[in-house]
């Protein structure tokens, strides 16, 4: 009789009613998913860079007014050489990855490029130079010398002003 009892003790829980709970608690796991949702409470997205509203198509919008072709496109010819991480055309935004010149191994450049305007000008276009040096085996940063973003900037202008020309258009 002893052993008839420790059987029945030691007898695993029935299968059909673990598979029962089991689905009850991924039935109420997926409707936890999506309860409590309500479209119209949600905020739009932001672009906080250019201060416009983009809408919930996540930016398939236009801006108002663009940015000015000839300075996007000289802005990318003229930092081809260094690898692009992000860029916007929609929004003028040009970002680059670290760029290590093979002449120096123990110094980077990151460049942010920011076409502003319609209009080619000189106040349309903003850039920043980031520099890094290596240093007891870590990267620090370090500032540009005080000619490289304008530098940079002119470059970016002068070839602006190429394609305008090549295209057939006059400075105003």
């Amino acid at each position: 009789m002893m052993s008839r009892i420790q059987l029945t003790v030691l007898r695993p829980p029935h299968r059909p009613t673990i598979r029962l709970a089991l689905g009850f608690l991924a039935l109420g796991a997926l409707a936890a998913c999506g309860s409590g949702r309500d479209p119209s409470t949600l905020t739009a997205p932001r672009n906080h860079l250019l201060g416009v509203d983009r809408g919930a198509e996540g930016g398939a919008d236009e801006l108002r007014g663009g940015v000015n072709a000839y300075l996007w496109r000289g802005a990318i010819d003229t930092l081809s050489f260094m690898p692009l991480a992000s860029a916007d055309a929609v929004g003028g935004v040009i970002l680059t990855d670290w760029y290590q010149p093979s002449t120096s191994q123990n110094e980077r450049f990151k460049i942010a490029a920011y076409v502003l305007d319609r209009r080619l000008r000189s106040d349309a276009l903003r850039v920043s130079v980031f520099r890094q040096v290596l240093q007891d085996g870590q990267w620090e940063d370090t500032p540009v010398s005080a000619t490289t973003t304008s530098d940079i900037t002119t470059r970016i202008l002068t070839r602006a002003r190429q394609l305008r020309a090549e295209n057939g258009e006059r400075d105003n």
